[in-house]
């Protein structure tokens, strides 16, 4: 199985890298910056804003799949219109896609969001995220598009880091008690990738932890696992702040279940667990 991914230095990245080469798969990756240090892939600079250098990279290498796991955030001409010239690429030399998506695509209007709900997005991240999805599927209808929510892992992802800080120094920010999301372990995030890369299914899955949690809550599981002080982390409510963006999404990932093999684990349960326990699927 010869496999590319692409923004293989993100932090899911690095662990479908990682994952994609303990079961010996041929592996290829891109970075934009600089590569991850994980052994066993090539690596490729990749700037996703130059359509034909995507193409001739995908001539390149071969790939069997390709996985879409790049993060360009609000920037429109990476988040959407890379994604757009990646699908157009991979559809053009018969590559299966995975495409990546978040729940940033909702408004949290009506809170549970299945696979079959519409983007309402409220911030230009989900715009372009939206856009994106919208474009893969009808340019290359046999891809897997996957949404997903806070990512969490390992000690490395963006929330756990803000949970130390803030853990050190309470006044450096707050943890929002209405900010709700399903979140999901980067291990069962990344399996539940490869294996969707290997198969034929086609269309929207929610790949998403069965656990919804508030960003505080989320917060003091953490600091619990990492035996920090979960009483100095501070709360407070993001409908009182002016930061744009949803409140409550809740990514129903039940369908998707139906269909791939990986439990998707509820955070209440994998942060009572050490990471390193975890074995790969």
């Amino acid at each position: 199985m010869k496999i590319l991914i692409i923004g293989g230095s993100g932090f899911l990245g690095t662990e479908l890298v990682r994952q994609a080469v303990a079961v010996g798969w041929e592996t290829a990756a891109t970075y934009h910056s600089r590569p991850s240090s994980t052994a066993g892939a090539s690596w490729h600079p990749l700037d996703l804003r130059v359509p034909g250098r995507i193409d001739a990279m995908l001539a390149a290498i071969a790939p069997v799949a390709v996985i879409n796991a790049t993060s360009g955030g609000s920037d429109w001409a990476v988040t959407a219109d890379g994604s757009i010239h990646l699908a157009m690429a991979a559809e053009k030399r018969g590559c299966r896609l995975v495409h990546v998506s978040s729940d940033a695509v909702f408004s949290g209007s009506r809170i549970h969001y299945d696979e079959t709900c519409l983007p309402d997005p409220v911030t230009p991240y989900g715009a372009a995220k939206a856009a994106a999805e919208t474009a893969v599927r009808l340019l290359a209808p046999a891809a897997a598009v996957a949404r997903t929510s806070l990512i969490i892992g390992h000690g490395r992802s963006v929330h756990e880091r803000t949970v130390h800080a803030l853990a050190a120094d309470p006044h450096d920010g707050v943890l929002f008690t209405d900010d709700i999301r399903c979140p999901v372990h980067v291990e069962d995030l990344a399996a539940a990738l490869r294996e969707l890369a290997v198969s034929d299914g086609a269309g929207m899955f929610h790949l998403a932890g069965a656990d919804a949690l508030s960003r505080h809550d989320l917060g003091v599981l953490i600091a619990q696992r990492d035996g920090l002080d979960a009483c100095r982390l501070p709360a407070g409510r993001r409908a009182d702040s002016l930061l744009p963006g949803a409140l409550d999404v809740r990514l129903d990932s039940r369908a998707t279940q139906g269909r791939v093999h990986t439990r998707l684990r509820g955070a209440q349960e994998f942060l009572h667990v050490r990471d390193g326990e975890r074995t790969v699927p």
